[in-house]
């Protein structure tokens, strides 16, 4: 049975030179980060691992060098200056692997600290909004240290931690940490309308967090008899819950379920999860399992992008040698959408940066990682419409892309096509 301390005592059991986990994206355990990070001066080459984290990650800063040392799955704007300056790093794995780093103990964990709900009457805690990784984590690190917060909300699935498994329990009532959705632009809104017309009824959707997922959502509401099958789901998936137009019914694997590994938005999504048999949070090494995702039908992922080259090569995870974000589960989707019967794996981009560069590019950055290769992609999107890569060759990649390129870039485009392929 868990040991109710505070949060200084349940801390106390971190020592020097271990592996931690880190409870990721809105469910990031403050109180025990801060009782941590309080103890720099006695703790050594503490390894933390984790995904995004919303809030602030005092462990990452210059101070606490020797004390803490950042190795992400996933690198966020909270510890991307510690990454790019070397004092952290960065693993490259796909979402769906990370899972099976901790049981097979390629990354043995010594701490778990978890943000979770409090017991129900049969003593069964719930991870909530993060499930991801977090349920290997919780499963397989020598001490499991938890906040006991009323906030989190009740999530089935594979979210259940009992009570007993807890070793440090410490009571905290703290509000999630929100995120509103961002307002599309005109850019997103084209965007999502284009892929809008890219989706047929009946098909189960992946899509990740932001303007452009939130601008496609939007333009479903005619669409029927939708399903989702997604590591991550944000505000914009409940209105059309709510509407009928996702069901599930379609599905083949878990009908009439929204499945998915974490959730993050406002309050309204929070409250939308809790105690929803509708609702399954899972695995991550099983939500995103290729074999799982193709059994779905028409599954159409939808993902992101930095650049992508004119052989169709995409950036999604540094901007050039910069570490901005990870691989994450885009390749675990794209292959799992290609290999459904009637599936669409989607990279969606608007056609430029803020500084009006292009993100369709004759080369990529040098330094940059490839998230998904060229083999892989199919489609890629801007404002300017529709590029279907499967089947072409890289002449006919470079037209394509060339086509859905900002206008200002497209003559650059073109002749650095005809300097790489000569007869273009």
């Amino acid at each position: 049975m868990a040991k109710f301390v505070s949060a200084e005592e349940a801390v106390g059991s971190i020592n020097s030179g271990d592996r931690v986990f880190i409870h990721g994206v809105a469910a990031a355990p403050r109180l025990l980060i801060e009782a941590m990070v309080a103890r720099s001066a006695e703790l050594k080459a503490v390894e933390l691992v984790h995904l995004h984290t919303e809030g602030r990650a005092p462990y990452s800063l210059p101070e606490h060098e020797s004390s803490f040392h950042v190795n992400a799955f996933f690198v966020g704007g909270n510890v991307r200056e510690a990454v790019n300056e070397g004092r952290g790093d960065y693993i490259p794995v796909f979402l769906s692997e990370i899972p099976a780093l901790f049981r097979r103990g390629v990354l043995p964990l010594d701490v778990a600290l978890i943000n979770v709900s409090p017991p129900d009457k049969h003593g069964f805690c719930s991870l909530g909004v993060s499930v991801d990784i977090a349920r290997a984590a919780a499963d397989t690190a020598k001490i499991v240290i938890a906040q006991i917060n009323p906030h989190v909300p009740r999530t089935i699935g594979d979210a259940l931690v009992h009570i007993s498994d807890i070793h440090f329990a410490v009571e905290v009532d703290e509000p999630l940490p929100e995120v509103p959705p961002p307002a599309p632009t005109a850019v997103d809104e084209a965007i999502g309308r284009s892929i809008a017309e890219l989706i047929d009824d009946g098909a189960t959707l992946q899509m990740g967090i932001g303007a452009i997922p939130n601008a496609v959502l939007a333009s479903l509401t005619n669409h029927k008899d939708l399903g989702i099958h997604t590591e991550m789901f944000s505000d914009g998936l409940i209105e059309l819950v709510e509407s009928g137009v996702v069901n599930g019914r379609k599905k083949a694997k878990h009908p009439g379920k929204i499945v998915s590994g974490f959730v993050m938005g406002t309050k309204r999504l929070y409250d939308f999860v809790d105690d929803n048999p509708q609702v399954l949070m899972l695995d991550i090494g099983y939500v995103n399992d290729t074999s799982v995702i193709r059994r779905n039908p028409k599954v159409t992922a939808i993902n992101s992008a930095i650049e992508v080259d004119l052989t169709g090569q995409v950036c999604a995870d540094s901007i050039g040698r910069r570490q901005y974000s990870g691989v994450g589960g885009q390749m675990d989707f794209i292959r799992g959408a290609s290999l459904s019967e009637g599936g669409k794996p989607i990279i969606a981009l608007p056609s430029s940066t803020s500084r009006g560069e292009s993100k369709i590019v004759p080369f990529l950055k040098e330094g940059a990682g490839v998230v998904t290769t060229r083999a892989h992609v199919h489609y890629i999107v801007t404002e300017y419409g529709v590029a279907d890569l499967y089947g072409k060759n890289l002449r006919q990649r470079a037209r394509e892309l060339i086509r859905i390129a900002h206008p200002d870039h497209r003559e650059e485009l073109d002749r650095q096509a005809r300097e790489r392929f000569h007869r273009f």
